[in-house]
């Protein structure tokens, strides 16, 4: 029998491509923690001193491996001077477009990471759970990569458009994008952050052919994770990744985040060791689980992909819905104990 390890002990024996205790979680609940402070999520965001309570409560709620201090996507945006949308039980989102026009990219500025009242909130954040971490529970920070992040800077169609029929634009953006993720990144390695999560959802092939992505996404995802001074895990945020695995091994990402329109278990054979598997529990359907279902899709989770290490058990998406109930999560978290102890049932 394996002695009991800490998150961080039993998520770097996954990553090592080995078996820990049991099989990590990564139960990436954002929201979820304006619930347990009974606060709107609106005001929830607005002091890192309310994540850090929230991620605190709901990382031993759940028991969960990692604290999160992913506040909401659009933060990015804001700090390019992009407004952002609040709902009442969503994730906030961008408002208009920053970039209007093509010609916009010429003149807009880089956002100084240091400066950013939007970024700032979060670093204290991260600063806070390290200190609470104490070296013992992962602290993952987000960023959207350089090739993503322009549907929420100008609208997915046009960016579409951009890549296709202005190429010199394209470069260009993605030239700033980069400077701005290196930088947002590093700073919150430095404010404490373990990893870094590197949303890139426009790379998957459920969004782009995968011959576009390697001759764009892959060279930005190549440049950018060499230049971020630590591990990055490459979330496609729901998007399909099996006919790109080859590509992302060789972006220096160490982990995979998979589609629940794929079957976990072709993805890790095909990661072959070279890349650790996180996911892929249905977070839309989660809304609808019993806590029967939840247990089963777990256990059939697992024993996909559990088998030898290299795997983290994950929603799809990298931030379960808000409408998600506690009785599920609380499911899906017994059956991590109860299925995922290694060695594995057979």
């Amino acid at each position: 029998m394996t002695d009991i390890m800490t998150p961080f002990e039993r998520t770097m024996t996954a990553i090592g491509q080995k078996e820990p205790d049991r099989v990590p979680l990564f139960l990436l609940t954002t929201m979820h923690g304006a619930k347990e402070l009974n606060l709107s999520i609106r005001e929830y965001y607005s002091r890192a001193e309310n994540v850090i309570r929230g991620q605190t409560i709901l990382q031993k709620k759940y028991d969960s491996d990692c604290y999160y201090p992913f506040f909401y996507a659009s933060a990015e945006v804001e700090a390019w001077g992009g407004d952002v949308i609040y709902i009442t039980d969503g994730p906030p989102n961008a408002g208009r477009p920053i970039i209007r026009s093509p010609q916009d990219i010429v003149s807009i500025d880089v956002p100084e990471v240091a400066s950013c009242e939007s970024l700032k909130k979060i670093t204290d954040c991260i600063r806070g759970l390290a200190a609470q971490s104490a070296g013992k529970i992962p602290v993952v920070g987000v960023v959207m990569s350089p090739f993503s992040v322009p549907v929420m800077q100008m609208g997915f169609e046009p960016y579409l458009d951009l890549m296709y029929t202005q190429k010199d634009l394209f470069w260009e953006l993605m030239k700033k994008n980069q400077q701005f993720c290196i930088d947002w990144a590093n700073a919150q390695l430095e404010a404490g952050a373990h990893a870094i999560c590197y949303f890139d959802p426009v790379s998957s092939p459920t969004s782009v052919p995968p011959e576009l992505y390697r001759k764009t996404g892959m060279v930005v995802a190549k440049e950018t994770i060499a230049r971020i001074k630590g591990p990055t895990a490459t979330h496609l945020a729901s998007g399909r990744a099996l006919a790109i695995i080859d590509d992302l091994a060789t972006t220096g990402t160490a982990i995979v985040g998979t589609s629940a329109l794929e079957n976990i278990g072709e993805v890790k054979q095909a990661c072959n060791k070279r890349l650790t598997v996180l996911g892929n529990l249905n977070g839309i359907e989660m809304r609808r689980w019993t806590p029967e279902i939840a247990e089963a899709r777990v256990r059939e989770t697992i024993a996909r992909a559990g088998k030898g290490g290299g795997f983290i058990l994950s929603d799809n998406h990298g931030e379960i819905p808000w409408q998600v109930p506690d009785r599920v999560l609380m499911a899906i978290s017994s059956a991590v104990k109860k299925y995922g102890t290694y060695p594995l049932a057979e």
